[in-house]
């Protein structure tokens, strides 16, 4: 393969998925130095993707907008194929990634044996279903004959000047210094069976900040501007919530300000592990054997074993079996616990493993 090649990284999917795909773009980068390397990508994920030092060019999917339409499908291959990508490596497994970058035309396209598009690609490599996404998008480059076992696995995000300067105004705004404890705390989820109650957050928070006089932040998404309230309230300790006010560059520079953040199973989290901050993780519907835990020896996973769990590969809109107990059955006082090791300096075994708490 020559530095000339022009290579199209396809990842269509979630913010975290998004996260745990830097590896494999910094890979590339560092094995074609001279190659052009572009993303397909979401618009949120551009957001998250822009200061990447290893992408070129990101190329917006409108997935929503244009609602699976074929046409959607025709036209995005037509801008692809207008320029003239030599390679494309698709960690996505959806048909519809494989079947745009074959109307594309690209002559060499590596993904995934399990991918429902599988017979679209002229390199397969098999997907270790035990293995953590991060090594998983890695194994790709063994289309390339690269091994990835010799690649950094850290997954690292960049936080804009602009997006830090944006930060510094809300928190000076909400009265939080430069020296302030800060505290992070996510209580959203796109899955409603993985968030933990907000009568948790707020227990952890209201204890956090009476023992360490830390400063409590709620962080989410518009949908979670609601559950932040509750937390901010039920905790009554001076939480403050940006749910809603920051984009994903702006988490990302926010996160920053954090001494722990404590999240749900989220995009969040995985964009915490990439800004290098400790994380307490809540896994309720989901588990870490599906290869989404924190990528971090500095963090702490907290879950309830539970014969049910999980009960699907991204959680689900209700519990199977109405009792809710992976989330209602973690105690503060577990979370807690993970939050006052990380503070003292606890970390994992390994570079990316981190430490659990299986309560």
């Amino acid at each position: 393969m020559a530095d000339a090649e022009n290579i199209l990284v396809a990842q269509t999917s979630f913010v975290g998925d998004v996260v745990l795909t830097t590896p494999l773009l910094a890979a590339l980068r560092r094995r074609f130095p001279g190659a052009r390397l572009a993303v397909l990508c979401t618009p949120r994920a551009k957001d998250l993707l822009v200061n990447d030092p290893a992408i070129d060019e990101m190329i917006v999917m409108e997935k929503k907008r244009d609602g699976g339409r074929r046409s959607g499908i025709f036209e995005m291959a037509r801008t692809l194929r207008a320029r003239h990508f030599t390679m494309a490596v698709s960690p996505h497994k959806s048909l519809r990634t494989a079947l745009t970058l074959a109307l594309a035309g690209i002559p060499l396209r590596i993904g995934f044996r399990q991918s429902a598009g599988w017979f679209l690609y002229h390199r397969r490599v098999d997907r270790d279903a035990h293995a953590h996404d991060v090594e998983r998008n890695l194994s790709l480059l063994r289309g390339l004959g690269i091994e990835p076992e010799a690649c950094d696995a850290t997954p690292r995000i960049e936080a804009a000047a602009v997006a830090r300067e944006s930060v510094g105004r809300i928190f000076d705004e909400l009265g939080i210094g430069r020296d302030a404890t800060v505290i992070g705390v996510n209580p959203g989820s796109v899955w409603p069976t993985k968030r933990w109650i907000a009568e948790g957050f707020a227990a952890v928070s209201a204890a956090v900040a009476k023992k360490h006089g830390a400063r409590i932040v709620v962080f989410g998404g518009p949908d979670d501007r609601e559950v932040a309230e509750q937390v901010v309230h039920l905790a009554a300790c001076g939480a403050v919530s940006v749910a809603g006010r920051l984009g994903l560059s702006e988490l990302a520079a926010a996160v920053d300000r954090c001494k722990v953040f404590i999240t749900n199973d989220s995009g969040p989290m995985h964009i915490a592990v990439a800004r290098g901050v400790p994380v307490v993780a809540i896994f309720c519907a989901t588990t870490p054997t599906l290869g989404f835990y924190p990528y971090s020896s500095r963090a702490v996973i907290v879950e309830k074993d539970l014969p049910c769990r999980p009960c699907g590969t991204h959680g689900g809109l209700r519990c199977p079996l109405g009792t809710e107990d992976c989330m209602r059955l973690v105690r503060p006082e577990d979370v807690l616990l993970g939050v006052e090791r990380l503070l003292e300096g606890d970390s994992g075994s390994d570079s990316h493993r981190p430490l659990a708490i299986m309560v």
